[in-house]
This record gives C-alpha cells, sequence and structure tokens, in this order.
C-alpha cells in the first residue's frame, strides 16, 4: 500500500506594509510673545493607512489636521512619538519623488501661466521635453483645463477652481504613489468639487494611495474606503464607514407617482411631503423597483437607513466637548 502525498500548505501572505504608519506622534509648538506659552495641536496619533487606500481625515477648524500632514510630508519634525511613510522614517528625502502634495492655499508665482508651473515641476523630477508635453497634455486633460487658455493667461488671473486644479495636477506630475490632498475642496463650486472628485476617484481607480483632509462630508462619504476623525490635536476614531456607522439592511426611500395601496405594501412608516413619498422600505430594493416601474412610479433616492456621515461627526464632536 503506497502512501499517499503530502498535501501542500501554502505559506502564509505575509501582510501588507502599511504606506503611513504613525506611533504616538505629538506636535508642540510654543508661542506668545516670550515664547514661554505652549500649544500642542496633535497629540499621541496612532494612524495606519494601506496601500490603494483612500482615506478622508475630518475635523472641525483647528483639530490639527493640517499639522499632521505637515508632520507625514516631512515639513515640520514631530516633538515626540514616530513615523513612517513608505517605509521611510517621516522627513526622509528618499521618498520625495514617490508622493504628491497639494497644499490647501497653494501660492503660484503670479506671473507663471499654469504650463509654466507645470513644465517648472516636471523638470523638478527630470522629466524630459518630451516627457513634459506629453504629462502636462494628460493631467490638463484630466483635471478638466484647456490647454491653450492656461499657456497664455498668468496665474493671478485664474479663478479659485482654475489654481486648485492647476495645483492638482502639479501633485501628480511626477504620476506619485502617495499623494497628499489638504481641503482639495475648499472654495470650489459644485462643478469644481465635481471635476476634483472625478479625479480622485480616477486615481483610486489607478491603484493610487490618496490621503486627504475635507470639510466636505458627502464627498468624503462618497470617496473614501476609510475615515479618521480628529479634533483638538486627537484621533477620536478611525476606520470604514460600516464600522463607525453601523450596517443596515434596511433602505430609506423616496419617489413621486405610483398606486397608493401597492406603496402601502412595500413602505412602513409612509409619509407624503411637497409633492413626494418616503418612507422605509420592506422588501428586497430589486423587486421595489420593478413593482415601482410596472405602476407608473418614479425612484428618486434610496440610502441604507444609517446615519450619514455628518450625523456621526456632529454627535462624536459634542459627546467630546460635553465629557
Amino acid at each position: 500500500m503506497s502512501a499517499s502525498a503530502p498535501s501542500f500548505v501554502a505559506p502564509p501572505t505575509a501582510p501588507t506594509a502599511a504606506v503611513v504608519e504613525t506611533y504616538q506622534l505629538t506636535k508642540t509648538y510654543r508661542t506668545g510673545f516670550w515664547l514661554n506659552q505652549m500649544v500642542t495641536p496633535l497629540r499621541q496619533c496612532d494612524l495606519a493607512v494601506q496601500p490603494g487606500e483612500t482615506f478622508g481625515l475630518l475635523g472641525p477648524n483647528g483639530a490639527g489636521k493640517t499639522t499632521l500632514l505637515k508632520l507625514l510630508l516631512g515639513i515640520v519634525r514631530p516633538t515626540s512619538g514616530r513615523g513612517t511613510l513608505l517605509g521611510h522614517p517621516l522627513g526622509d528625502r528618499g521618498v520625495k519623488h514617490r508622493i504628491g502634495y497639494l497644499p490647501e492655499n497653494p501660492y503660484f508665482y503670479d506671473y507663471l501661466t499654469g504650463e509654466e508651473l507645470l513644465a517648472y515641476t516636471a523638470g523638478l523630477f527630470g522629466l524630459s521635453a518630451t516627457q513634459r508635453r506629453q504629462r502636462i497634455a494628460e493631467l490638463l486633460d484630466m483635471v478638466g483645463l484647456d490647454a491653450k487658455a492656461i499657456a497664455k493667461k498668468p496665474l493671478k488671473k485664474y479663478s479659485k477652481g482654475m489654481l486648485q486644479r492647476v495645483g492638482l495636477a502639479q501633485a501628480l506630475i511626477n504620476d506619485p504613489e502617495v499623494v497628499f490632498l489638504d481641503e482639495p475642496m475648499s472654495g470650489l463650486d459644485p462643478m469644481g468639487r465635481f471635476r476634483v472628485r472625478e479625479v480622485i476617484l480616477a486615481l483610486k481607480a489607478k491603484g493610487k494611495t490618496i490621503f486627504f483632509n475635507s470639510h466636505v462630508l458627502a464627498d468624503v462619504e462618497t470617496i473614501c474606503d476609510r475615515v479618521a476623525l480628529l479634533d483638538q490635536g486627537e484621533l477620536l476614531c478611525a476606520g470604514t464607514l460600516d464600522e463607525l456607522l453601523g450596517q443596515s439592511n434596511q433602505y430609506q426611500v423616496s419617489g413621486r407617482g405610483g398606486n397608493l395601496n401597492i406603496l402601502q405594501q412595500w413602505i412602513t412608516q409612509l409619509q407624503f411631503e411637497q409633492g413626494l413619498w418616503h418612507g422605509t422600505l420592506n422588501g428586497a430594493p430589486h423587486d421595489f423597483m420593478s413593482s415601482l416601474r410596472g405602476m407608473g412610479g418614479t425612484l428618486v433616492t434610496m440610502q441604507l437607513a444609517r446615519p450619514t456621515l455628518e450625523d456621526f461627526f456632529i454627535e462624536r464632536i459634542n459627546q467630546r466637548r460635553e465629557a
């Protein structure tokens, strides 16, 4: 009787190294006329961002978001604690060519055109003349800017939205592995926000790691894989939206038209307001939509019956400040 062949057992997969990792990261500044007052915008921050994640950092004004971003980029040094970026200690020059950065209020030389700014930035990364032209054309198309218009107009004549999009293009000129965006939606009109959101989603589809601060919670909820909440220098929580907001199998729906008797079979707490009906769906969404089409109704919204990110944000901040 022959011995049976040993079964093959695959070796355990090594965990993927985090792109961003911090341990008890703290920053304290001296302030006041005699520099005898201490301000701590960031306290003992432990954070990890995985490769390919879109990570949103939330918090009210003065929470320490920009301080954390500057520490990660090596613009300022931590008072205590440590961290790594792409496996290198924070501030290591060896990773500069692998990252992109858009500050909240970018300042560019007023008399350069957008094309000149991008060509200059490309030159800093050693792109050849041919590579520059190709990369600039790609990025202008991505951010929705007309190449002919920006080739002639100096930056001082750009609108806020145009400056933000040129700034986003310069942050991507080196095709970075990790992109840091500080309030990328700040001051933009709805079309500008839409364009920036589409760029972030395109980068996400390419597997880029994106770390950004934002006050626009609806965009964060749409874009991010994970979010963290920072308040008064302290990291309150971090996780996926399901982890933070909870999971739900029920949907809140709204729409117009249809047959009242049939709607009452599908929707509990059915109410009517300003020509629309709304309530909680009782049944499978696909079956309900088929039934709704059959009775000539129109679905306006359908979303999981759980708190919004804005609700969660306000509740956690209030809880902390009332404690």
